[in-house]
């Protein structure tokens, strides 16, 4: 019987899909191990993956696969550098964000405290130069020499490698890499902008909401572009309304160029704040640090804010009770699992049935402590067959 192509397709992609649905433990644990760690599970790894899922338990076994040094070395490096660099590349070094990424997977720190911890991880491998705070030869050294991330990583305070206080230290934002990308320039508007999209999965456009009171917004915004008022009240305004109050708590901070490091000046907003007062006089002027989140009224209340916890109460000071707000969100949660069920499928959640387990992982995560682990093993066991 002849086949036409259309015919002769459909029978293969049903061949592909009998050959998933028939795949056997080894098969499952095999794709499972490669798809978290990136290399073939040893003999002795397969076995106990395999009698895992042979026991009803893939995630224990999503858990072996974890073990191995390159899914640190490897998954999690790839998985964390696009949110380090405003092109959102992959191909980037090893730097104070993505190795704080990987030490925190590792060591079970809670995620929700990416965005606040006075926390940063360096490698105690010999022979490396120590970490500074005006480049990034400490981790492109260890990346270049190979260095085993899942044994040498350290934990240190983000505040004394960098030299600022404490109370101004904001986990992934204040790092170095962070700094260099996002503060840099600008107003720091894209240091919110980015965090949004990184950590919320969401980007200023989706968020946009005129109804809220646009009493926040700078003196630099124009009130009338092209010399037409409409396009800021139709355009500009649903942005800024929810992004000036929450972009004022980096005031403070700036990344100077001439030293390449991180500067923060308590009590004192940067220049970058005040710039082009005379586009609109009337407009608002920082004089401090403090952060409100008219995102709680309006339509983006929907973002789940201050989700299982009284700490976040809607304003506060600087950068880290920001991201305290950011990362006790309901948005935050589901946003890690989507970026890992996209790492681990190699597809976004695309169906009913996807966003339900996206939705179920979440929760998860929320009652199991923010452990990244988990995300990972129960996105892996619910690809392992597809």
């Amino acid at each position: 019987m002849k086949l036409d192509r259309r015919t002769g397709a459909v029978c293969l992609l049903m061949s592909l899909a009998a050959a998933t649905a028939a795949a056997g433990p080894r098969e499952q644990a095999k794709r499972m191990h490669d798809r978290l760690a990136g290399v073939p599970p040893t003999e002795s790894v397969l076995a106990s993956m395999a009698a895992d899922i042979l026991a009803n338990n893939p995630t224990a076994a999503a858990e072996k696969a974890m073990e191995n040094r390159a899914f640190y070395d490897v998954t999690l490096k790839n998985f964390a550098t696009p949110w380090t660099n405003r092109d959102q590349t992959v191909f980037a070094p090893l730097n104070d964000y993505s190795a704080t990424v990987i030490g925190m997977v590792r060591d079970d720190v809670p995620f929700n405290t990416a965005l606040s911890a006075d926390l940063v991880y360096v490698s105690n491998a010999s022979g490396l130069p120590a970490y500074s705070a005006v480049n990034n030869d400490h981790y492109e050294q260890a990346e270049q020499r190979g260095v085993d991330l899942q044994a040498t990583l350290v934990s240190r305070q983000q505040s004394a490698l960098l030299g600022i206080p404490a109370a101004a230290t904001a986990g992934f934002i204040t790092t170095r890499a962070s700094s260099e990308a996002f503060f840099i320039n600008g107003t720091n508007r894209a240091m919110f902008r980015f965090t949004l999209m990184n950590h919320l999965c969401r980007d200023l456009e989706q968020l946009q909401d005129p109804q809220l009171p646009p009493d926040r917004i700078r003196q630099d915004v124009s009130r009338s572009p092209g010399g037409d008022s409409r396009v800021y009240m139709n355009n500009c305004i649903g942005c800024h309304t929810g992004l000036e109050p929450m972009a004022q708590a980096f005031a403070y901070y700036d990344f100077d160029e001439t030293q390449q490091r991180l500067v923060y000046t308590a009590g004192v907003p940067n220049a970058k704040y005040l710039v082009n007062a005379d586009n609109f006089k009337p407009g608002y002027i920082t004089t401090d640090d403090r952060w409100d989140n008219y995102w709680r009224k309006g339509h983006n209340r929907l973002l789940g804010w201050g989700w299982g916890t009284t700490a976040t109460t809607g304003s506060g000071n600087g950068a880290k009770t920001l991201g305290e707000e950011l990362a006790n969100s309901e948005a935050f949660a589901t946003c890690q699992v989507q970026k890992v069920f996209k790492a681990v499928c190699f597809r976004v959640p695309q169906d009913s049935a996807d966003r339900a387990k996206v939705a179920s992982i979440a929760q998860v995560f929320r009652n199991n402590g923010y452990r990244m682990k988990t995300v990972f093993a129960e996105t892996a066991a619910y690809c392992m067959g597809q």
